[in-house]
């Protein structure tokens, strides 16, 4: 169930109303009011202004639960452009343009059995508590890592390769030459040898 406060002719341009709404996209509300109570731009508490109205739709009209919503959308849309001019030098005239946008915020509901698994996930000891408590770890079996034989190949060629780096092998014949040319002096060393005034 989609909740809709449309706020219009706002006085402020669309891209600054963006940067603001895209930080609370996807958010639960009482994170986005939160979130925007600490945001110091002048879009940010017309968001609020607006969030706030969709709220109270979702509460008065269809008997929803602050908690349970979360912003679904937030689209931001040019309005209208005042136009008007400014002197400038030799006669001219230059255009200002007074942006303002129309500001859309839809609510939706969380889902409640989304609710209960984060409950019981709050509600589990996690591993990582356990073990820092000195208990005896014992993970799942659904979560135990099982290897397949292709799973094991693959780990058995990033071992010989790893091994032949570290021996050296990983060097062609002509790379090994190259070097050895280098440190003997070779032909274009020997050429352009610098010499010693």
């Amino acid at each position: 169930m989609n909740i809709i406060a449309i706020t219009k002719n706002i006085r402020i341009s669309p891209k600054k109303m963006r940067q603001v709404s895209i930080v609370i996209k996807g958010m639960n509300v009482l994170d986005a009011i939160d979130s925007l109570n600490f945001i110091t731009r002048k879009s940010a508490s017309f968001i609020l202004k607006t969030l706030n109205s969709a709220i109270a739709n979702a509460e008065n009209n269809f008997s929803l639960k602050k908690e349970n919503l979360f912003i679904k959308e937030i689209m931001v849309d040019d309005g209208v452009t005042l136009k008007r001019w400014r002197a400038r030098a030799f006669g001219r005239a230059a255009p200002i343009r007074k942006r303002s946008s129309h500001l859309t915020i839809i609510l939706n509901q969380v889902k409640e059995e989304k609710i209960k698994k984060k409950v019981q996930k709050l509600a589990e000891p996690s591993i990582k508590k356990i073990a820092k408590s000195g208990e005896p770890v014992s993970v799942p079996r659904e979560k135990q890592s099982k290897l397949t034989d292709m799973d094991k190949d693959k780990q058995a060629k990033h071992e010989e390769i790893f091994d032949s780096r570290m021996k050296g092998k990983h060097r062609s014949k002509q790379h090994v030459d190259n070097v050895t040319q280098k440190q003997s002096g070779g032909r274009l060393s020997r050429i352009f040898r610098r010499k010693s005034i």
